[in-house]
């Protein structure tokens, strides 16, 4: 039977997780460890799937780990500093249980109470699954009391469901994507003190994406050409020589760049909105529109679509037409509803249901 290891890193991590880790890092460890992880259930509120937590307990970055049912299987051990506090098989005769006087032993004295708590991790004594049941709660005097749970979230008194502090783990990762319309993206990486890195469209090489941005996880030639029925005879000619995508997966980004020029013509930047057609296919993109003044932040991904209206068509008095993107068509996706594509001067939003952006074209 598989045996379940988890080092216990208290503020920083548990097993090959660490806080901090956006949701698309999470879901790909856990894709990549089938034998560890042989099925995840994955909840959102769908009402506001954007700025809810999800179930894996993570705003899009991981803030909080839960450990529970620690005598269940599959078998799991827990370690910290290289010493086991906890191990449980079902065919291993000299289990390790976990109790008060241990976690006190391995971890040093703390204030009394329900549960015992230290910077970085805390360890509770009733199951949740008894939640709601009566039963006699045990004494917080009683050494040899059962730890039911382990709880990893970062040093600081704050809610863990709040987004968490910048921290190592983020490091050279897109922290915000300023959009200027009419001209491209403004991106910042972690650590906060780092400089932007500024993307225009017309004006960056493919050869300043490489050295600025970085290598791009993939590269992709142009071959579908059913747009060029709403282009100019001028656009349709310049699309001669194929023009190539640059595909940021890692920052939830897409750069189309001129085949003939090898200049930017196209940013496009994917909100990974839980239930979506391309849900976790991207990170998020924490893209956000610069405002009026130039400084000042305006609509970002967790806004709909009126509000995003009002900002980059304020004159506009009606909603203008849209067109159905039927994505079971283009990736294979059986899905109940399709999205929506809305064009402005500058920029096409991709929608849906929810009136949430899914996706942005700048141009």
């Amino acid at each position: 039977m598989y045996q379940l290891n988890i080092d216990l890193r208290p503020g920083v991590g548990a097993g090959t997780f660490d806080l901090g880790h956006s949701l698309w890092q999470v879901i790909n460890i856990i894709r990549e460890d089938k034998t560890t992880y042989p099925k995840v259930d994955l909840q959102w509120d769908v009402d506001s799937p954007a700025t809810s937590p999800i179930i894996l307990r993570t705003p899009h970055r991981l803030s909080m780990i839960s450990v529970h049912t620690l005598r269940s299987s599959p078998p799991l051990t827990l370690r910290y500093k290289d010493s086991v506090i906890s191990s449980w098989s079902p065919d291993n005769q000299a289990d390790v249980v976990l109790r008060r006087k241990d976690v006190g032993s391995a971890f040093g004295p703390t204030y009394p109470g329900d549960s015992m708590r230290y910077p970085g991790v805390w360890f509770g004594f009733d199951d949740d699954r008894d939640q709601g049941k009566p039963h006699a709660k045990p004494s917080a005097d009683d050494r040899t009391m059962q730890v039911r749970k382990v709880v990893i979230t970062q040093k600081g008194e704050k809610d863990a469901l709040e987004e968490p502090e910048a921290c190592p783990a983020m490091h050279g990762e897109l922290h915000r994507a300023r959009i200027r319309l009419h001209e491209g993206v403004d991106l910042y990486f972690y650590p906060s003190f780092t400089t932007a890195v500024s993307v225009r469209i017309g004006q960056t090489s493919a050869q300043d994406l490489s050295l600025d941005v970085g290598t791009p996880l993939r590269v992709y030639y142009k071959e579908d050409d059913r747009m060029n029925i709403h282009a100019s005879a001028q656009t349709q000619q310049d699309d001669a020589v194929s023009d190539y995508f640059y595909n940021y997966l890692q920052y939830g980004m897409d750069i189309l760049i001129s085949g003939k020029t090898h200049i930017v013509k196209k940013i496009i930047l994917h909100s990974n909105i839980p239930g979506s057609p391309m849900f976790q296919r991207y990170k998020r993109c924490p893209w956000e529109f610069v405002g009026a003044d130039k400084e000042s932040r305006g609509p970002s991904f967790i806004d709909k679509i009126d509000a995003i209206q009002g900002f980059v068509a304020p004159h506009l008095q009606e909603k203008p037409l849209s067109m159905v993107h039927d994505r079971l068509e283009d990736d294979g996706l059986a899905l109940p509803t399709t999205t929506r594509l809305i064009g402005f001067d500058g920029v096409v939003l991709e929608t849906a249901e929810s009136e949430l952006v899914l996706s942005m074209t700048l141009f």
